[in-house]
């Protein structure tokens, strides 16, 4: 099976700030480039964190209501850091969790839940930037058409990699959802077919309705 790589849904035209980039300079980036966030790079290409709208935000934040009616929040010592830089080192969300392009989606996704952020810089094997990839760039895969994730399901998952024939498993695919039926040999291999569909890119869910003409798995747990 073919997973789609960070390498094919990245963005490689990256917009980026150096370390001693100024606050209205990110600011810029941000609005003439129409992204959120930015990556900040060292003098060798390499990303040191990402400036993102928030941490610009916590400036805004910080300052006094001229009103008198929003009290100026308690921020801890870091926040109070970040809203008192006036450039991008000082400003930025430090250290870059970055991803590399050979990455599946899977991988990058983890990552990216695991440590709260919308955006990885993709880096090579020197750290050296080359491109960033989003939510939005992950998500991607789910715009893959159903005939394409029937195709490698039937081919794939089913014949090359179960040795099925293609009457032996039927396979329906609307909307990303997988539906299967017919008959397989032995009931153990039903949770595999359905593993392995919901690995396929574009997979948004599986239903299974397979029947078997031997339960294998009563049969090992009574150890006869």
């Amino acid at each position: 099976m073919h997973h789609r790589t960070v390498e094919e849904l990245m963005t490689r035209d990256v917009v980026r700030a150096r370390r001693d980039t100024p606050f209205k300079e990110l600011v810029r980036l941000l609005a003439e480039n129409d992204v959120t966030a930015v990556p900040v790079v060292d003098d060798l290409d390499r990303p040191m964190g990402v400036v993102s709208e928030a941490d610009l935000l916590r400036k805004s934040a910080d300052q006094a209501d001229p009103s008198g009616r929003a009290p100026v929040p308690n921020l801890e010592a870091w926040e109070r850091a970040k809203a008192e830089g006036s450039i991008a080192e000082e400003l930025m969300s430090a250290p870059a969790v970055c991803a590399r392009p050979e990455w599946t989606v899977v991988e990058a996704a983890r990552l990216m839940e695991a440590q709260h952020v919308k955006r990885l810089p993709v880096v090579d094997e020197a750290d050296r930037l080359l491109g960033i990839v989003s939510r939005g760039d992950l998500l991607r895969v789910f715009l893959r058409r159903d005939d394409a994730i029937r195709e490698e399901i039937t081919g794939d998952v089913l014949r090359r990699t179960m040795g099925l024939e293609p009457s032996d498993v039927t396979v329906e695919v609307r909307g990303g959802r997988v539906a299967l039926g017919g008959s397989v040999e032995y009931r153990s291999l039903i949770p595999v077919i359905e593993q392995l569909c919901r690995g396929v890119d574009g997979v948004v869910s599986v239903a299974a309705d397979i029947a078997y003409r031997e339960d294998d798995a009563r049969r090992s747990s009574t150890g006869t």
